[in-house]
């Protein structure tokens, strides 16, 4: 499907990291613009700045762990503008850690809000475009969900978890008019990566590089407008490493040591 003027877009993850800019891209599509983060102090401001623009924005604080707070995303986007034609499944939490040291609690907050959520979220917007014969989900993953880098274990894990869930969502429905794209950034400057360079003073592997959070927005437009199946956005090309490690397990292993990643995760 292609993107036009007065279509409804529902961006979880709105107000933070890569959401500012994928509200942005959208806004300049013209769509009307259905926003939630949790808990969404910057909501109302960012409504308000997409309303100067001329833009149709509502906002709502929702919290994605909670099944019942996701079903009141539905109604909140039905009571303002309709059916939803585009989801956009960004919302995502993170916890940096060796393993043994994370709370059952910390590992159920991330598949809850990483991977729950995006598949709970599509399964109710889904009869809707069915109905209609047009619709689009993008789920936004990330190269950890393809590499596993070190301390990342439930991220990485909830990360695959959307890339394979896209796979399936596009062979189950093709021909239908609805589709599903997945976008896999690197080391995006803002959001997650900001974050921990804050914290730590450390920067991303030089091997691996990091990304502008406008080429990933600009990911987000072409993946809808072109239906591609998977967009992988890093500076480096790393699809020939994703190669060698399917077909060499143990030499992929070493490859992904050589980028820095894990020391950086470290």
């Amino acid at each position: 499907m292609i993107i036009s003027a007065g279509q409804t877009v529902l961006v979880t993850g709105a107000s933070g990291g890569l959401g500012n800019f994928f509200t942005d891209a959208l806004a300049e599509q013209k769509v009307k613009l259905a926003l939630v983060a949790y808990p969404g102090a910057e909501l109302e401001i960012l409504c308000q700045r997409l309303k100067q623009q001329g833009v149709r924005a509502a906002f709502l604080s929702a919290d994605l762990r909670d099944p019942a707070q996701r079903r009141s995303v539905l109604d909140f986007v039905h009571k303002e503008f309709g059916e939803v034609d585009i989801l956009v499944n960004n919302a995502g939490v993170e916890f940096t850690s060796a393993y043994d040291d994370l709370s059952e609690q910390n590992i159920e907050d991330i598949l809850r809000v990483n991977l729950e959520a995006p598949m709970v979220l599509t399964r109710l917007v889904l009869p809707e475009m069915l109905r209609r014969g047009q619709g689009h989900v993008v789920n936004v993953s990330s190269l950890a969900g393809k590499a596993g880098p070190a301390y990342q274990e439930p991220y990485a894990a909830s990360k695959a978890g959307l890339i394979a869930f896209t796979s399936s969502l596009r062979a189950t429905y093709r021909g239908s008019g609805v589709s599903a794209s997945v976008i896999c950034p690197g080391f995006v400057e803002a959001g997650i990566y900001e974050n921990l360079k804050k914290q730590t003073g450390y920067s991303a592997p030089m091997l691996l590089g990091t990304s502008k959070p406008g080429a990933v927005a600009r990911a987000l437009i072409r993946a809808i407008n072109a239906d591609l199946p998977e967009v992988i956005i890093n500076p480096v090309p790393v699809r020939p490493l994703f190669a060698l490690s399917a077909m060499f397990p143990r030499f992929g292993e070493f490859l992904t040591r050589q980028t820095g990643a894990h020391e950086f995760f470290k």
